[in-house]
């Protein structure tokens, strides 16, 4: 992953959360405007693979639910997680992590029309076209954004939020309830989709994509969660006085236990360690073997 962030991380796109909130906006103005148009912006496999190819992006518009105050306060506070795992895991990364759950969400889609292909036969491709159709509202960033919320529990454990602005909790417990929730979700639409043609199964591989897209950066990022705000502020101090810096001779990386630097070997790739009490640097020869520093 380093390596491609070094080749295409001058392309990460900043303030990605912005965005997302400005597509959600865009498709309750949409709707309310021009209803009949969401049709043709859904992300429908059936429709994609007969010329409709401008699905795979306009999808993302969606809007999951009506809105209202409730709607707001959720938008504004997933745009605080979202901005702050931005600053936290870099631009890049961020990105990474968004456009993996939105490939994700479009590929479950095809595998579900897959399901149905074999299920019914290429027989009943009338009755796979409504079942696609009606499926396809399923799809919406709506999952994308509680899979935003799991990794922000996942890197901050131990942050609090306010729960009906009154009670303070833990947001690693609000990131069980709501992994509780999407598992608890999955199985009523799996339910549901047994009995009305398999409709509400979109919504099963939906949720799926997004707990998938939250189990690999799980299993790629876990020796790196639990930052505390200290250790965050820090390494941005710490980023600042480098940007800051005017002379170009002193190295940016340096590892605190061999001494090596990029300007020794260009190759090397270095890390902070979230354990370590100060802004100490690790080659990647020491990071994981280095004693931690209190």
């Amino acid at each position: 992953m380093s390596k491609w962030e070094k080749k295409f991380g001058k392309y990460a796109i900043s303030n990605l959360t912005f965005i997302l909130i400005g597509c959600y906006v865009a498709g309750y103005l949409l709707s309310w405007i021009a209803p009949s148009v969401m049709k043709y912006l859904t992300l429908d496999p059936y429709a994609i693979l007969h010329g409709q190819v401008w699905r795979l992006v306009t999808w993302v518009i969606s809007p999951p639910s009506s809105f209202d105050l409730f709607t707001i306060i959720m938008l504004l506070f997933y745009l605080s997680l979202g901005t702050t795992l931005e600053r936290v895991w870099g631009t890049w990364q961020y990105n990474v992590y968004i456009f993996t759950g939105i490939l994700l969400t479009v590929v479950a889609s095809f595998v579900c029309m897959g399901v149905f292909y074999l299920v019914y036969g290429p027989a009943a491709s009338s009755a796979m076209k409504n079942l696609c159709s009606i499926g396809a509202g399923l799809f919406s960033t709506y999952f994308i954004n509680m899979s935003i919320f799991l990794a922000y529990a996942a890197t901050f454990p131990n942050a609090e939020v306010l729960l009906m602005f009154v009670i303070p909790i833990k947001v690693k417990y609000l990131g069980v309830v709501y992994g509780a929730m999407l598992v608890y979700q999955g199985v009523e639409y799996f339910r549901a989709g047994s009995s009305l043609f398999g409709v509400y199964w979109f919504g099963v591989a939906a949720i799926a994509a997004s707990l998938l897209n939250f189990l690999i950066f799980w299993l790629r990022s876990r020796s790196h969660m639990h930052l505390n705000p200290k250790q965050v502020r820090r390494k941005m101090e710490f980023r600042q006085d480098i940007k800051r810096n005017p002379n170009p001779k002193i190295t940016k990386h340096k590892c605190a236990v061999c001494g090596r630097s990029e300007e020794d070997d260009p190759t090397l790739e270095f890390r902070f360690c979230s354990k370590c009490n100060g802004n100490y640097e690790y080659c990647q020869y020491h990071l994981f073997t280095h004693q931690h520093r209190t």
